[in-house]
């Protein structure tokens, strides 16, 4: 990409994904219940990365949406452990909580990584393939379906299995079998509309300027 309006465009884009990275690290940090079921807040944060990747894939292709992952994973890794580590149930620990390496923190921060790596290409993958389809949706709620497979049992079988948290050891397939089922529930209520609407305003934006997304 040499066009100084891509660059800045990929920019925004990967500090997009940082962001929302950043906020889903610490929102997780916060419980909720949901039609009697736990998650948590994050729930409501981290699919907008699957958003901002459709669309950057509808309009302007499945490589740069495949860049902009690599420009985001090892951020995210940073971050992830800088907020586990920093933070305890959402509690600020104070600096001194940065003076030793923290291993479970570490851990964690690694199941972020594969999550959103696994994940996000899964996403585009299959985004790509079914934007063919007619169906605005079939392409943004079947790599929601996939790519959330992966990110959730990616990031619970990384993070807890045989891992020193007895309980989350014992209980984290089942654990991340809700979380999954949360995940499908609010994509399908919140996200995917969300979707639709966003694509048809960006849609009409960029007819008025002569754009349309691309063949990829």
């Amino acid at each position: 990409m040499t066009d100084p309006k891509e660059k800045q465009l990929r920019c925004y884009l990967t500090l997009t994904h940082i962001v929302l990275i950043t906020l889903s690290n610490y929102l997780v940090q916060h419980p909720v219940t949901l039609f009697r079921w736990q998650s948590t807040w994050s729930a409501f944060c981290f699919p907008f990365i699957f958003i901002v990747s459709d669309l950057t894939v509808r309009f302007y292709g499945y490589k740069l949406a495949r860049t902009i992952v690599a420009q985001a994973m090892f951020p995210a890794l940073i971050i992830s452990y800088l907020i586990t580590t920093g933070f305890d149930s959402g509690h600020w620990q104070g600096l001194l909580s940065f003076a030793h390496f923290n291993q479970i923190a570490a851990r964690i921060a690694l199941a972020s990584f594969s999550a959103y790596l696994a994940g996000q290409l899964l996403d585009i993958m299959v985004f790509r393939q079914l934007r063919k389809l007619r169906q605005w949706w079939a392409a943004p709620a079947g790599s929601a379906i996939i790519g959330n497979l992966a990110d959730t049992f990616i990031f619970f079988s990384v993070a807890f299995y045989a891992s020193h948290n007895t309980f989350m050891a014992t209980h984290w397939v089942s654990i991340a079998e809700v979380d999954y089922i949360m995940k499908l529930v609010i994509n399908i209520i919140l996200f995917l509309p969300l979707y639709g609407v966003l694509l048809a305003m960006i849609s009409r934006i960029g007819q008025r300027f002569g754009v349309t997304s691309i063949a990829n």
